[in-house]
């Protein structure tokens, strides 16, 4: 399927590692010309070299997205980059496993600072030319946790949670603009940091090395979910990721899709 991406212009915070990376790396391939944000410059030219090599078109720009004036910054370098922004992934946070009387005040701010914020300021700086344009994507990276809250890392579940609620009413805000705005909720996904957990948890628990008995002994013992006995893949959140950029997915427009296995008990 041709997802219409060629020569759209991606900016994707948070694309240095991991799932951003990921996300970044599938744009790419369906063609679309894509800044890597981050905040270590080594991490961020490491992406774009890998993009580049693979044939397509990376920029990369680096900062963090803590403060007005660092956020306008990075945008403006995004923006110089290839001369716009089409599609905007809100893929920036960061979170820590902390149960609900180990967080603070200033956690549950320094969350919706990292992981809210970060997003508004960068929406309310491209939109206005998307509106000019007629079109747009935002996709803001979720969690199952924002819908399904559990007793651990309460300030980041609630952090995300807000990230969904500000979806919707900015799907509202630029109806009939030809702009979309969804958010996708991934549940477990195997990235490179949350493997190396599970395997050290694995050796103290006695599991072995086997990666596939490791997913399903955790997914059974530690989430009580036996629906998809695995972690998701970083493929599955970007491939989403493209298809929701891309013009075919038109209609689809403030909802908060999950890519979870299952995981979160819910009719939507």
């Amino acid at each position: 399927m041709d997802l219409e991406l060629a020569k759209r212009s991606a900016l994707v915070t948070g694309s240095s590692a991991g799932l951003g990376a990921e996300i970044a790396r599938t744009l790419a391939r369906e063609g679309a010309r894509v800044v890597v944000h981050g905040r270590d410059a080594g991490r961020v030219h490491a992406v774009v070299g890998d993009i580049q090599r693979a044939g397509a078109e990376a920029a990369g720009v680096t900062g963090d997205l803590a403060t007005d004036e660092r956020a306008a910054r990075v945008f403006a370098e995004a923006v110089a980059a290839f001369g716009g922004i089409d599609i905007l992934v809100n893929n920036a946070g960061s979170y820590a496993a902390a149960s609900w009387f180990e967080t603070s005040p200033q956690s549950w701010l320094g969350f919706f600072q990292a992981d809210v914020l970060s997003a508004v300021r960068l929406i309310q700086a491209v939109v206005p030319a998307m509106r000019e344009r007629g079109f747009g994507r935002i996709i803001n990276i979720a969690t199952g946790l924002a819908t399904a809250p559990q007793p651990e890392m309460p300030d980041y579940a609630a952090a995300k949670a807000a990230l969904i609620n500000a979806t919707v009413s900015l799907a509202k805000a630029v109806a009939g603009t030809g702009i979309t705005v969804n958010a996708i909720s991934p549940g477990l996904i195997a990235t490179n940091g949350v493997e190396r957990v599970l395997r050290e948890t694995a050796r103290a628990k006695g599991w072995g090395a086997d990666w596939n008995v490791i997913q399903r002994r955790w997914m059974r013992e530690v989430l009580r979910s036996d629906l998809v006995p695995r972690l998701g893949k970083v493929t599955e959140v970007a491939d989403l990721v493209a298809f929701i950029a891309s013009p075919r997915a038109g209609y689809i427009h403030g909802a908060n899709l999950r890519v979870d296995g299952g995981l979160v008990s819910s009719i939507n």
